[in-house]
């Protein structure tokens, strides 16, 4: 058997709109993230999940309860987190997306972690999924760093092509990303 992951990231934060990293900054939606994550409700009504789970940061919980609260079960999980950019957290996007598409990928961010570090996370909640939700449709709201992970450990692809390849340089956005967990 298998676990089926609709993957979605959490709605435009205020700290998006200024061009700010936020990593473990517990910053909430803008006006537009609520709106988005309102409108992913109808844009998924075709859609049914065994449970929600999402990251223990404000913008992802409030993007999953604004979707589903009162349909599904939503449990936060901190080791869905954004990666965390230690003295980094709440830096210029200016700043942070170029280390992270270089030395970040196996190097800390300074008091911070590796996007490696954040794969371990994910393998681990991976785990925890296999475990106890097998054969179950899983959601899951959080960020781009466990995403990306996502990539690497479900997809087999390196860090260079997730990185290459992210969404987020063509402004793809999907109303939720499918993956299997075998």
């Amino acid at each position: 058997m298998s676990v089926k992951i609709t993957y979605f990231v959490h709605g435009t934060t205020t700290d998006n709109e200024k061009n700010i990293s936020s990593g473990w900054k517990d910053v909430e939606l803008s006006e537009l993230g609520v709106q988005q994550s309102v409108d992913l409700k109808k844009e998924t009504e075709d859609k049914e999940f065994d449970v929600v789970f999402c990251s223990d940061l404000q913008r992802a919980h409030n993007s999953a309860k604004l979707t589903w609260e009162g349909i599904y079960q939503i449990i936060p999980d901190m080791r869905l987190r954004e990666c965390n950019y230690g003295a980094l957290n709440g830096a210029s996007s200016d700043i942070v997306e170029p280390m992270q598409e270089d030395e970040s990928v196996t190097k800390p961010f300074p008091e911070g972690e590796s996007y490696e570090d954040v794969k371990t996370r994910v393998a681990d909640f991976l785990v925890f999924l296999k475990q106890n939700y097998d054969g179950k449709h899983i959601a899951i709201v959080a960020h781009k760093a466990p995403q990306l992970s996502l990539e690497v450990l479900l997809n087999g692809k390196t860090w260079k092509q997730a990185l290459a390849e992210d969404w987020r340089k063509e402004k793809m956005w999907l109303p939720g990303w499918e993956y299997e967990l075998r």
